[in-house]
């Protein structure tokens, strides 16, 4: 049986981390997202993939 994952039995640092990367994520993806449109690598639509995926796991509440 899986346990219900609680963000308050983390320690204080992994928690302030946690709520950093969760108000900063949104600006990386629209950063990213201009830089892709402009000069689209490889790297750059991966790096896009994986912060999109991130913020929707933030939403979400995965982790």
């Amino acid at each position: 049986m899986r346990r219900r994952f609680n963000p308050y039995t983390l320690p204080p640092r992994l928690r302030t981390a946690r709520e950093i990367a969760r108000q900063l994520i949104i600006p990386f993806c629209i950063f990213q997202a201009i830089r892709t449109v402009f000069l689209p690598t490889t790297f750059d639509v991966i790096l896009l993939l994986l912060f999109l995926l991130i913020a929707i796991a933030f939403h979400f509440e995965f982790f």
